[in-house]
C-alpha cells in the first residue's frame, strides 16, 4: 500500500494546527528538521515536535537532517515522534548504530536516509534492523527542489536490497514529488511518498493526495 506524507515544510507555520488538519485525507505526516550545520538551513526542533503531537494522532515521519543526531533521539520520541530517521552522512559508522539502539530504547520505529551523493549499498550494515530507508532525490536542506532523475537507479537498487534482506522495511522517497514524478518512483520501488510544495500548493490538498497514491 502506498503511503503519503505531506512534509510540513510547506505548511504555514504561522497556521500550523490548520494546515495540519488541511491534509487529514494523507497517511503519515513529514516533519523536517534542519540544524543549520549538516544542511545549510535551519527549521524546528523538538518544541515544535512537541506541539504538533498535541494537536494530531498522525504517524509523525520525523527526519533529522542534524549532526550526529544520537544525540537528539530520546528528546524527539519524548516530543512525539512515531519515527526518526537519521542521514548516515551525519556521523560515523559508530554513532549511526548508537542513534538506531537510542530509537530501540525509546520504542520507536527507525530509518536511516540517504543523500544523492551516497550509494545505496551504505544501507546494509544496519538494514536487518531498519523499519525504513529514505532515499533523497534532490539535495536535502530546502524544499520546493526539482526531481533528479538520477535517483531512479538509487530508488530501483535500495528496493531490490529490502527485498533480499528486510521485506518489511519500507522505502520512503522525498524530494521533487508530485503526480508526474510519483509513478516513477513508485515504479521504481517506493512505497511511501514524501510531497510537500505538491500538496500544500494545492486548492484541494486531498485531491492531489488522492492522485499521489495513484
Amino acid at each position: 500500500m502506498i503511503k503519503i506524507a505531506p512534509s510540513i515544510l510547506s505548511a504555514d507555520f504561522a497556521n500550523l494546527e490548520r494546515d495540519i488538519r488541511r491534509v487529514s485525507s494523507a497517511d503519515w505526516l513529514h516533519v523536517d528538521v534542519m540544524d543549520g550545520h549538516f544542511v545549510p538551513n535551519i527549521t524546528i526542533g523538538v518544541p515544535v515536535v512537541k506541539s504538533i503531537r498535541k494537536c494530531t494522532d498522525f504517524f509523525l515521519d520525523v527526519h533529522l537532517m542534524i549532526e550526529k543526531p544520537a544525540r537528539y533521539v530520546e528528546a524527539f520520541a519524548k516530543a512525539g515522534a512515531d519515527l526518526l530517521s537519521v542521514h548516515l552522512e551525519a556521523d560515523g559508522p559508530a554513532g549511526i548504530a548508537e542513534a538506531l539502539r537510542a530509537m530501540d530504547d525509546c520504542g520507536i520505529k527507525k530509518a536511516v536516509a540517504l543523500r544523492p551523493i551516497t550509494a545505496p549499498r551504505a544501507i546494509l550494515p544496519y538494514l536487518e534492523q531498519l523499519d525504513m530507508v529514505l532515499v533523497m532525490t534532490v539535495e536535502p536542506g530546502f524544499g520546493g527542489q526539482a526531481f533528479m532523475d538520477s535517483q531512479l537507479d538509487t530508488i530501483a537498487q535500495v528496493r531490490s536490497l529490502i527485498d533480499r534482506v528486510n521485506p518489511s522495511c519500507r522505502l520512503e522517497v522525498d524530494g521533487g514529488i508530485n503526480a508526474k514524478t510519483a509513478p516513477r518512483v513508485i515504479q521504481a520501488g517506493a512505497d511511501t511518498l514524501v510531497a510537500g510544495s505538491a500538496v500544500y500548493g494545492a486548492a484541494d490538498p486531498s485531491v492531489v493526495i488522492s492522485a499521489l497514491r495513484g
